[in-house]
């Protein structure tokens, strides 16, 4: 997971989930509350969201997606991020192997929505892949997360309810 600078649920110091748990740190609730603010505007991308928000965040997020049946969005979107930081061509190969399996692949436990075409062109190159051969699908996902997915979390009782908190905080 992507951390927040600053936020005390790093990558390394994950926050217990809503609800089971200790409560994500004020430097996340006054991220989220901010973040809410900015993606308001709807000439900022969303993608800020996914790319600094703090763990705790994500774990929200992830588990409101988990309640839409649509985690395996996410989980693919970071899977991607990760990807593209590698640069040891064999832990590439492994990885896209890896993510290809989970997500892409028609059997894919988490099969993400894609077209036929972006599906076929990854199949067709994940023997070789390289560094940006996720992201035709990558785009894909994002813009289905920043469509639908997020503005309804932004709408759902455990974003409110999260807001509420840092608001009393």
């Amino acid at each position: 997971m992507v951390g927040l600078v600053g936020c005390a649920h790093g990558p390394h110091r994950p926050a217990v989930r809503a609800g089971r748990g200790a409560a994500p740190s004020p430097d996340c609730h006054q991220h989220l509350h901010s973040l809410h603010d900015v993606c308001k505007n709807k000439h900022l991308i969303c993608k800020r969201f996914f790319c600094s928000l703090c763990a705790a965040g994500q774990l929200v997020f992830e588990d409101f997606l988990r309640t839409q049946y649509s985690e395996e969005n996410l989980l693919f979107w970071l899977a991607c991020e990760e990807y593209k930081r590698i640069t040891a061509v064999t832990e590439m190969m492994a990885a896209a192997t890896r993510i290809y399996t989970e997500f892409v692949d028609v059997d894919a436990p988490r099969q993400i929505n894609i077209d036929c075409v972006t599906r076929e062109e990854i199949s067709e190159n994940i023997s070789q892949p390289g560094p940006n051969c996720f992201d035709r699908a990558q785009k894909l996902i994002h813009g289905l997360m920043e469509n639908d997915c997020y503005p309804r979390f932004l709408k759902s009782e455990i974003y409110q309810a999260l807001l509420e908190q840092a608001e009393q905080q």
